[in-house]
């Protein structure tokens, strides 16, 4: 019998991240999620907002990681995983209307989140929103013990990986022609931030 890749994390956040996904991507259209793990999300997401059509993707070593999932839900709402580097442009991307991404903001290097923001601000029309989840400092400060402990064991691993301060965010976003239009608290001391496109196609 197929394992099919499970984290436990994504079981616990998606309910709430599904309550801001509600308010926001209300119109019919695709929404592209960038770092799509296991599966949980765009199969949870998709089953609960069947007026969105979700393409799931992934680092190239990984994007099929959510393959087995969404092959047994079989919705007619998630298209093909695709491959997808941040870093190389222009991504393998068709029309979208919207972009999520959770927890990959803090495990991707510097660089590597520039390359999120330029990319999704040239992916993005105007009006269209980013909706990016996971733990953010505010002011250069660590909002909990709890993510302070979390960026010490991700820096442990990799000196390029750690939790992102959301002035530094919006200085690429804006840059990108992003605004940061909403801010919403989420369980275990994260946060779903919401970025609007602005300014010409």
């Amino acid at each position: 019998m197929e394992t099919i890749p499970f984290s436990q994390a994504c079981e616990n956040n998606k309910a709430p991240i599904l309550s801001v996904l509600r308010t926001v991507f209300t119109d019919p259209g695709v929404i592209l999620e960038i770092g799509a793990g296991t599966g949980q999300h765009a199969e949870h997401f998709a089953r609960s907002l069947p007026h969105l059509t979700w393409q799931p993707s992934d680092q190239p070593d990984h994007h099929n990681t959510c393959r087995a999932r969404l092959g047994r839900a079989n919705l007619p709402n998630v298209l093909e995983p695709i491959a997808l580097d941040v870093r190389h442009r222009p991504w393998p991307v068709g029309h979208v209307d919207g972009v999520f991404s959770a927890n990959t903001a803090h495990i991707m290097g510097w660089q590597a989140v520039e390359a999120l923001f330029a990319g999704v601000g040239e992916l993005l029309g105007p009006g269209q929103s980013f909706c990016l989840y996971g733990p953010f400092n505010e002011n250069g400060r660590f909002t909990s013990d709890s993510n302070a402990r979390f960026d010490q064991h991700l820096r442990a691993q990799d000196a390029a990986m750690g939790i992102r301060d959301i002035d530094d965010l919006n200085v690429l976003a804006r840059f990108s022609n992003l605004a940061l239009a909403d801010r919403h608290p989420m369980p275990a001391n994260n946060q779903c931030l919401v970025w609007v496109r602005t300014g010409p196609a």
